[in-house]
């Protein structure tokens, strides 16, 4: 049998944390659950931050886009600045200030500091979610490893889908300003257990006498590259894509910036973002499905609320308790699918979570209509939902085969950045096919409104509205308006079949793809299985 390095030899097997490994998991878990849900706590406070700042609604949207753009970009480099600083140093470095800056966005007196706050937050929260992982990955031995990144798992699935109905919560019974304030504690407790329970094992050691100093040119072109990307995806519908200047602007930016940052990583003795990992199939692979999980579980994540407010009339109360219902099983689930990992291949476990998320997405096909229940929605979502914690653990595990253990940061760091810029390309595409399909779907109907049964039904609608006093004229237009209105709320739920369509076929293309992926020996982490 092969072993990856570190995995069975050398300093990780006769290293082991002082502490419970299991306290540990808790703790820095609990730093990560802080900063995912700031990613999506803040959507459903727009309108109130735009409102008491005196801002529109459109200026509002970059308190998303700036706290997205700066974890992106951070998110990558994780892995070099834990050589540069230290794992411990960094990931207290990261809580401190994530702290501090969700202190001062809440006290942010108008739009222009809350955005540079925001700026901060996103920041210096890109290094709690790869930290986290690779702190789990060192301090679990490899035949526990499934159990830590179920604990991660946990964090990283759950709290985005948590974010909008906790948002909502607090914004309606108290202000806007809480849902930063309620980091506070949470970051300071974080902070304390942190500094004394975490410790870093000894490759970090001789890692931070060899690493060179930081690579501003690697950083230049991650940051041009990244930010322009992140705000096309965010405004790219808004502005109408390409038909805009400033986004085809942005996308060549992004083009360029992140061509030449691979050919200048690809080269550099000590790239700030280790873009030889990708040489690793394995590693590239799962990359992959992470930034396909990423996108079809955020956008699905999107897509239900979206279609039961706009469409259906609920509040956003009601169409986040949908959305929640699903996290919480994923809650109970994730460990038990830990489990699993110590008895069957990480691929197996990803196959069959790929075939269930296509056939949930196919399912979601045949069954969302405009008479769709609220129990009917929750089950939708359930089984939307339910295949996704069958594909984090196993892809975070099949990341780490035959990789090497100094690599361990970087690949961390690496894997969230596809899983977050997923989730924003998810979330832009089907945002401009729902529009874009709507338009399509509204054309085709419209060609029905030429038929004499249009014609019989507009007629009956006209003289039932003239029964109840409007005269023939005013009951002729309000009956036309009343079918154009039942046309473009048809034509709007086509345009979700037509997302759930794509969002299967995508999910049974990773299906394929995982039986490409090296064999694991369940149980042992990163270990190769025998040929």
């Amino acid at each position: 049998m092969s072993a990856a390095p570190g995995s069975v030899a050398g300093d990780q097997t006769v290293w082991q944390p002082k502490v419970n490994p299991w306290l540990i998991g808790v703790v820095v878990s609990m730093a990560a659950f802080m900063e995912v849900l700031d990613t999506s706590i803040a959507n459903v406070a727009l309108p109130h931050i735009a409102g008491n700042l005196g801002a529109s609604n459109e200026e509002s949207t970059w308190v998303l886009t700036t706290y997205l753009v700066s974890n992106a970009i951070v998110l990558p480099i994780s892995g070099f600045l834990v050589g540069w600083l230290g794992r411990k140093r960094f990931f207290l470095a990261c809580i401190a200030f994530f702290t501090v800056s969700s202190f001062l966005c809440g006290l942010a007196p108008s739009l222009g500091l809350l955005l540079f706050f925001r700026v901060l937050q996103g920041a210096f929260g890109g290094g709690l979610q790869p930290m986290t992982q690779a702190i789990l990955a060192d301090t679990f031995p490899p035949e526990k490893r499934g159990l830590a990144f179920a604990l991660y798992g946990v964090t990283a699935v759950c709290a985005p889908a948590i974010g909008p109905t906790l948002g909502g919560w607090i914004t309606d019974n108290y202000s806007w300003r809480w849902i930063f304030y309620i980091n506070v504690p949470v970051g300071i407790l974080a902070l304390l257990l942190v500094s004394q329970l975490v410790e870093d094992p000894p490759y970090l050691s001789s890692m931070k006498k060899r690493t060179a100093r930081f690579d501003y040119i690697g950083f230049g072109l991650l940051a041009i590259g990244v930010g322009a990307l992140q705000v096309a995806l965010d405004k790219g519908q808004e502005d109408d894509w390409f038909g805009s200047r400033f986004i085809t602007t942005l996308i060549v930016l992004a083009a360029a910036g992140l061509v030449s940052l691979v050919i200048w990583e690809w080269r550099h003795k000590e790239p700030i973002v280790d873009v030889h990992l990708f040489k690793l199939f394995n590693f590239a692979s799962t990359s992959l499905m992470m930034f396909v999980m990423g996108a079809v579980s955020f956008s699905s994540t999107v897509l239900v609320p979206q279609f039961l407010q706009t469409l259906m009339g609920y509040t956003a109360q009601e169409a986040g308790m949908v959305i929640s219902v699903a996290a919480i099983l994923l809650f109970f689930l994730l460990p038990w699918v830990g489990r699993l990992t110590g008895h069957f291949q990480a691929r197996h476990i990803l196959a069959f979570g790929w075939i269930t998320l296509a056939v949930a997405m196919y399912f979601s096909c045949t069954h969302i209509d405009l008479l769709i229940s609220f129990r009917a929605a929750a089950w939708m979502r359930i089984w939307q939902y339910a295949p996704v914690g069958f594909l984090f653990v196993p892809a975070t595990m099949a990341a780490y085969v035959g990789l090497p253990e100094s690599k361990s940061n970087a690949a961390a760091g690496l894997i969230n950045f596809m899983r977050n810029i997923g989730q924003s390309v998810g979330t832009s595409a089907v945002t401009t096919l729902l529009a874009r399909r709507s338009q399509y779907h509204q054309s085709v109907l419209a060609e029905y409104t030429r038929s004499h049964r249009f014609d019989v039904a507009v007629a009956g609608l006209t003289t039932r509205l003239a029964h109840v006093g409007l005269t023939m004229h005013s009951a002729h237009e309000q009956a036309l308006a009343r079918m154009y209105s039942m046309v473009m709320t048809q034509a709007q739920a086509l345009s979700y079949v037509d997302i759930y369509w794509l969002l299967a076929s995508t999910s049974a293309l990773m299906f394929f793809l995982c039986f490409m992926l090296a064999k694991n020996q369940p149980g042992t982490g990163g270990n190769v299985a025998v040929h």
